[in-house]
């Protein structure tokens, strides 16, 4: 990184921490701190990091939420939540403040924050299997405008074929996209049954051609709509499905 790079990530640092803090010594204490762990990794860690702006945003993000964190608590349940559960917070909190600030993120990368917030919103069960029996039922009856009313604009979805069968070897991005993915694949072949069943302790659907189980079918859901789709096609993944 050069001098001129240095002092650009310098002054974008210090106005996101100052746009966070409101304060700008406390922005300077915070944008030093940063730079002492930037420097403090090994010269191979750094240059495995692809987009340096981004680890330094997120470094200087975690740094502001532990300073406007309180000292002390009076909520017992955060008293009682263990490493694990402080870290997904603190994750999702960072999450949430790089998404408001501009710049800070790539195309890919705030897709990915912003699923990290959405699904930290707990979804109720019965909306969630309402949801999923809905996408099964527009999936069966090759209803493409439907089906795209119950995704997001930009949900993902993964096909997961193992290299044991065809499946899209990239993942499928935005409603009509991964629509019209789902309609493609569930109408390969005549006969196809789509049930609701509990898949990995949620509802989820279930594709079989046949009696052959075909395709495991899991859902994310948020904000009333489907996030996120996983679809496994392995047949080594499946064996289990398929047992007499």
């Amino acid at each position: 990184m050069s001098i001129a790079e240095l002092l650009d990530e310098r002054r974008y640092l210090l106005d996101v921490a100052c746009w966070m803090l409101g304060s700008a010594d406390e922005a300077e204490c915070v944008v030093d701190e940063v730079y002492r762990r930037w420097y403090g990794l090994s010269g191979a860690v750094r240059r495995e990091i692809a987009r340096p702006r981004s680890w330094l945003a997120r470094s200087a993000g975690r740094s502001c939420l532990s300073r406007l964190a309180p000292v002390e608590r009076s909520d017992d349940t955060a008293l009682e939540a263990g490493p694990e559960e402080v870290e997904a917070g603190v994750e999702v909190e960072v999450s949430r403040v790089l998404l408001d600030a501009p710049g800070c993120l790539s195309p890919d990368e705030r897709a990915r924050a912003s699923l990290r917030v959405r699904r930290s919103d707990p979804v109720a069960p019965w909306e969630h299997d309402a949801l999923v029996r809905a996408v099964g039922r527009a999936c069966l009856d090759g209803d493409a405008e439907h089906l795209v009313s119950l995704l997001c604009p930009d949900v993902t979805a993964f096909f997961d074929g193992g290299g044991k069968v065809r499946a899209l070897s990239r993942p499928v991005q935005g409603g009509r996209q991964v629509a019209h993915s789902l309609l493609t694949l569930l109408a390969r072949r005549s006969r196809t049954a789509l049930t609701a069943q509990s898949v990995n302790g949620r509802t989820g659907l279930v594709a079989r051609y046949g009696r052959q189980v075909a395709a495991i079918i899991s859902l994310d859901v948020a904000d009333h709509r489907v996030i996120q789709v996983w679809v496994i096609l392995n047949p080594d993944k499946l064996r289990s499905w398929n047992q007499p």
